[in-house]
């Protein structure tokens, strides 16, 4: 993370601390992986709407393949996204797809995807 800003970094945490949370209810006990900010890789980018500057930033795996996206954007808003890929640990009619987070400042939410079973 050493592109981000002090208090971009900060808020790194908050939001990975959140996706977790919300990946460890939805995910069967001992499957839940592990979110980590050494394994996000960040880009600088400009905000075409009004050329200031945000942050993108890529989780990837052992295998290299994309695993989650964090996105900050030049109003201090944010984006982030981490894939689960299991079977609700609950309810068998559904699939868990991802982790997702948003908000602003200091608001983080968060919700899981859910796309139906086959």
């Amino acid at each position: 993370m050493e592109l981000l800003p002090a208090e971009l970094a900060i808020k790194v945490t908050r939001i990975i601390v959140a996706l977790q949370q919300e990946a460890e209810r939805y995910t069967p006990v001992g499957t839940t992986p592990v979110i980590e900010s050494a394994t996000l890789h960040f880009t600088r980018v400009i905000d075409p709407g009004n050329q200031l500057p945000g942050y993108t930033g890529v989780w990837r795996n052992a295998r290299n393949d994309r695993c989650g996206m964090l996105n900050f954007n030049s109003d201090h808003s944010f984006f982030a996204e981490y894939d689960l890929f299991c079977p609700h640990p609950r309810d068998p009619r559904w699939f868990v797809e991802m982790v997702t987070a948003w908000g602003s400042d200091e608001q983080v939410q968060c919700e899981v995807k859910l796309i139906p079973s086959l």
